[in-house]
């Protein structure tokens, strides 16, 4: 993800990269990769607009504590954090904006939105089921999404969510299906990611939209217009 979102961000004339961050064991700490060398320190965000963080949960908050302080604003797609680490990532956004999602692609965040709807419209008289597929690496499951897309359809028809099923197999990018199912039929909807990509320029998109924001928290929801 940060390789992509590094050389999206140089395609792009409205971004210039100022820090490339990780967290504190990551292999690449001291690689030199676009004239900057990879850190962990990060007091090396100083000065920055905004940092794009796709790390683990507690680097994040580590992050995070350093835009507070540095007046950085913040878009977070780190997956896995748990309640407390969410409301630190709330408490912060008092002070500087910051988008969080689970799943930064704009096509997955209409995904989300058509899913709430049919939800709304079949109330609990379906039996809602979610499948979501990723690689071999993925050390959460259910995935961030999935959590998210349960949440959404479960508020949306007043009924819980019967299953959540997680494959991990090869190299998938990323797959989620949400399956209502009644005596008479079964709807479908799904969502495939066939790049990362999807997540690193929808990424770039909720800095821009960071831009003049003072604080406050948003989702690709707001990102997107979906609202």
């Amino acid at each position: 993800m940060g390789t992509r979102i590094t050389q999206l961000a140089q395609a792009d004339k409205d971004f210039k990269i100022s820090a490339l961050l990780e967290y504190s064991k990551h292999p690449a700490i001291g690689i030199k990769f676009s004239n900057l060398t990879v850190t962990s320190d990060s007091a090396a965000i100083k000065g920055s607009d905004v940092l794009i963080e796709f790390t683990t949960p507690d680097s994040t908050i580590e992050h995070l504590k350093a835009c507070v302080q540095h007046k950085v604003k913040m878009v977070i797609g780190t997956t896995g954090l748990n309640g407390a680490q969410i409301k630190e990532i709330e408490a912060a956004s008092q002070k500087i904006p910051i988008v969080f999602s689970s799943n930064m692609s704009v096509g997955v965040n209409l995904f989300f939105k058509v899913s709430g709807e049919v939800a709304q419209r079949i109330g609990k008289s379906y039996t809602m089921k979610i499948i979501e597929a990723h690689h071999i690496h993925k050390k959460d499951a259910p995935s961030g999404t999935a959590k998210t897309l349960a949440q959404i359809v479960e508020e949306s028809s007043k009924a819980k969510v019967a299953d959540i099923k997680s494959i991990r197999e090869g190299e998938i990018i990323g797959d989620h299906d949400i399956v209502f199912e009644s005596d008479v039929d079964t709807i479908t909807i799904r969502h495939h990611a066939k790049t990362r990509d999807i997540f690193a320029s929808g990424s770039l998109v909720a800095a821009k939209f960071l831009a003049k924001k003072q604080n406050g928290l948003f989702n690709m929801q707001d990102v997107s217009g979906l609202k």
